[in-house]
């Protein structure tokens, strides 16, 4: 079971695997944690840049400590390392550590208004 003390903000990306992998996390722990979307809402991605000091995502603050540019494996490491979450032997649903494949490339794409003509 999750440690209840975790706050836990997560930037996310709508589609994205590196995004997903987090999600992957938060759900294989079963942590409750405050999803932002950066491509769904422009400030929230300021906000990430502010608070972390570069541009790359995703970004996931644990009890005020940021984890900039990071994986779901990585998260998971620094969550395990700090003794913030248990061991568990339920899988995670989803890749924890790969990039975005073209069609969520392409999904992000067009959703941002960027419509790319192939041929």
């Amino acid at each position: 079971m999750a440690d209840q003390n975790l706050n836990i903000t997560a930037y996310l990306k709508t589609q994205c695997g590196w995004s997903e992998g987090v999600r992957a996390i938060m759900r294989k722990h079963e942590l409750a944690f405050e999803e932002k979307d950066i491509i769904a809402n422009p400030a929230f991605r300021w906000e990430m840049e502010q608070r972390s000091g570069q541009p790359l995502s995703p970004c996931v603050v644990v009890n005020d400590v940021m984890l900039a540019d990071v994986s779901g494996d990585e998260v998971e490491a620094y969550l395990t390392e700090k003794g913030l979450i248990g061991g568990t032997e339920k899988a995670a649903d989803a890749p924890t550590g790969s990039s975005c494949t073209d069609e969520q490339h392409a999904a992000m794409d067009q959703a941002a208004g960027k419509i790319k003509f192939v041929g």
